[in-house]
């Protein structure tokens, strides 16, 4: 599998994912970095199959028209989501790029549409989880209570292994895993979703 990290402009992650037998690649929240993508995908010849959004908010959508019109490539989001979508996806949704797996978890909270996407033992979390914080729930559609379940119930849930790839480069460092945010990270120390909420609105 083919997979880059890439921030360009401000503090945004995007990424390329891509079978390299097949060269069928998928880029994940093109934000503005849609330049330096469509280049990507062009220099290692890879034909572009979706344009993957963990949800709705401007700064992980803005480079979706662009990167369609330039690629033929399907946008893909949640089905509740807002964005103008070519694919709309719910929880357990399998997208597949040649022989590689991306299964779409519905992560709620940050915003209702949020979505993370575990493949090849990567989970590329949004907005929803950051190395070291949490997405915020006070924006609107914002929900600390889903933000709880979808942090404790599905992503908490994962192989201590699974690598932590965020939306934001907000931590000290650009990926973790799922084991490490759980020793380091406060927002996942063990918690009921009464004291969650205590903690959540006092942060």
């Amino acid at each position: 599998m083919l997979f880059k990290q890439i921030k360009y402009r401000g503090d945004n992650f995007s990424y390329i994912i891509a079978d390299e037998t097949s060269r069928e690649a998928a880029i994940v929240d093109p934000s503005l970095n849609q330049d330096v993508l469509m280049k990507s995908i062009k220099d290692q010849k890879l034909k572009l199959n979706y344009i993957i959004d963990t949800h709705g908010h401007g700064d992980h959508t803005a480079g979706n028209d662009d990167l369609k019109r330039a690629s033929g490539g399907q946008i893909v989001a949640h089905k509740i989501s807002d964005v103008r979508k070519d694919v709309p996806v719910e929880n357990g949704d399998i997208l597949k790029l040649g022989k590689i797996i991306i299964k779409v978890i519905h992560t709620p909270g940050h915003t209702p549409d949020s979505i993370s996407l575990l493949v090849d033992g990567k989970i590329l979390t949004g907005d929803t989880l950051f190395i070291g914080e949490c997405g915020r729930t006070d924006l609107p559609g914002g929900n600390p209570t889903d933000i709880y379940h979808s942090l404790f119930d599905k992503l908490g849930k994962l192989d201590d292994k699974t690598e932590v790839y965020p939306g934001h480069d907000y931590g000290p460092k650009p990926s973790s895993t799922i084991g490490e945010q759980k020793r380091t990270n406060y927002v996942l120390e063990k918690r009921t979703l009464k004291e969650f909420l205590e903690f959540m609105s006092q942060s």
